[in-house]
């Protein structure tokens, strides 16, 4: 992966890609591997833990917290915890992690502590009521300490009131903080979600040795747990991330005369809606070998290049695939016919505007988009490309546009590629190996 100083990654039209690789571990379950074993009693071995500077961070918090982090090979590490977070010695920084941040902040929340949590300016920018409102409700305190709903933020936890919150989004970020408080709370949490986000950290405390209540309520659910009740070490195996396969996986796509497989990748239902949809759109994807890795399913994509068509992506669909909107933008600049996207609003506060930046992106490369408040309508056919894209510091954003330049007819640049570092390190190692032209 090029440094922080690389000014800009460019990436050119490619012969067929072909090779077999291995996602990165997944993002999501390797924060929450590491904070709930730092909130646990004892040992937690780690296996296919995602080391990027996101993920990284959120290991150096929980040693601030009180808890014994090792490395201990690839991809393997050791956390053991003492029970519990204690109040620690400097200012919590999160880097650039949006999850890690939201989720320190739900586990921080149950003990009596005092931190103060910061993180790059990209973090600066991103907002925290949606966390920290429910965490408030239920007994925690928040400090300002520049702009209100930004951080940096001081936190106080400690004698909690178990809540019963109702999401009017779905969003497992928000879910997880408040379970993670819930632990530690007088009486029983609840949160009801009108459609189902992401799984990972129900499906995880269970691993830790704690109950959760589900109860499935029309396309949504409600989820439980109970205070009090203590977390033991355990072992995790991190099986590989979707929205990382889902780069390689697009390029094989786009890329005429390209198959590219991608072995390990997580298939829980409820993080593979792109999936779904290139299906849809008339992808020749298949999967092999499934079995079961960290009590999730697991299996070997293939995706071989195709004649793609635009859809319509059901809106119901945004939660199981919020964060792969952008490279499925830049496989409909390649569909026949038009890709509809809406019900997305919530890509306008992630790393980035995330909808902003894809149509600004987009255009500049030749493609014909349309802007909404709530999502974006991709044209596809021809693409020019060469332009160079304002990524804003987020590596989806330059990930996505990189995937486009291997198709488009002339080469793509990004700014600020040192940000993929915080999610896909050794990206375009990757991409090279299986053919691809990214210097």
């Amino acid at each position: 992966m090029p440094s922080q100083l690389t000014a800009q990654l460019t990436a050119s039209r490619s012969s067929a890609l072909t090779g077999k690789v291995r996602a990165p571990g997944d993002k999501s379950m390797s924060h929450r591997s590491m904070i709930l074993g730092g909130m646990a009693s004892g040992v937690t071995e780690v296996e296919g833990l995602l080391e990027g500077d996101d993920v990284l961070a959120t290991g150096r918090a929980v040693e601030a917290f009180g808890a014994k982090v090792e490395r201990t090979g690839d991809g393997k590490w050791r956390i053991e915890g003492a029970g519990g977070f204690k109040t620690p010695s400097s200012v919590i920084d999160c880097g650039n992690a949006g999850t890690g941040v939201r989720l320190l902040m739900g586990a921080a929340a149950g003990y009596p502590l005092t931190a103060t949590f910061d993180g790059d300016g990209s973090l600066r920018k991103r907002p925290m009521k949606r966390v920290t409102g429910p965490l408030a409700d239920m007994g925690a305190r928040f400090g300002w300490l520049a702009a209100e709903d930004r951080l940096p933020v001081a936190l106080t936890g400690g004698t909690l009131k178990a809540i019963d919150y109702v999401q009017t989004v779905a969003s497992a970020q928000v879910k997880s903080a408040i379970l993670l408080a819930g632990l530690n709370a007088e009486g029983v949490t609840s949160v009801v979600e009108p459609e189902k986000s992401r799984d990972h950290t129900e499906r995880m405390l269970r691993a830790f040795g704690a109950e959760v209540g589900v109860e499935e309520m029309g396309e949504g659910w409600k989820v439980t747990l109970k205070g009090g009740q203590p977390l033991t070490g355990t072992f995790v195996a991190v099986p590989g991330d979707p929205s990382s396969a889902a780069f390689p996986l697009a390029a094989g796509l786009i890329v005429p005369g390209s198959e590219v497989t991608v072995e390990g990748v997580m298939l829980n239902s409820l993080r593979t809606g792109l999936f779904d949809t290139w299906i849809e759109m008339g992808a020749d994807l298949t999967i092999t070998n499934r079995r079961e890795a960290g009590g999730e399913d697991v299996g070997d994509i293939t995706a071989r290049h195709s004649a793609l068509k635009g859809v319509v992506v059901p809106q119901a669909r945004a939660a199981s695939m919020i964060d792969e909107y952008p490279i499925l933008a830049a496989t409909a600049a390649f569909a026949d016919g038009v890709t509809v996207m809406r019900g997305v609003g919530e890509m306008r506060v992630k790393e980035s505007d995330r909808i902003s930046l894809m149509v600004e992106g987009l255009r500049a490369c030749g493609v014909q988009v349309e802007e909404e408040p709530e999502g974006f309508i991709v044209t596809g056919g021809g693409v020019r490309g060469g332009a160079t894209v304002h990524t804003a510091h987020d590596h989806r954003i330059a990930m996505s546009h990189l995937v486009l330049g291997l198709a488009a007819e002339q080469p793509v640049s990004v700014d600020e590629p040192g940000m993929i570092a915080t999610s896909f390190p050794g990206f375009v190692e990757m991409m090279n190996g299986l053919g691809g032209r990214i210097a």
